[in-house]
């Protein structure tokens, strides 16, 4: 099973970081990972997919 995941940095209080690491504590895996272009300076989204 393959899950895709939307990281999100838009500061140190706005991002899902820790619902990533909830994933992986639940036993999920990352399978890959690649960044995604964003146009504003200020955040970072990154594609992660995941997989049980």
């Amino acid at each position: 099973m393959q899950k895709a995941f939307v990281l999100y940095f838009m500061s140190e209080k706005k991002t899902n970081l820790d619902e990533l690491n909830q994933l992986l504590a639940e036993g999920w895996k990352v399978a890959s990972q690649s960044p995604m272009s964003n146009s504003n300076l200020n955040s970072s989204f990154s594609l992660v997919i995941l997989e049980k």
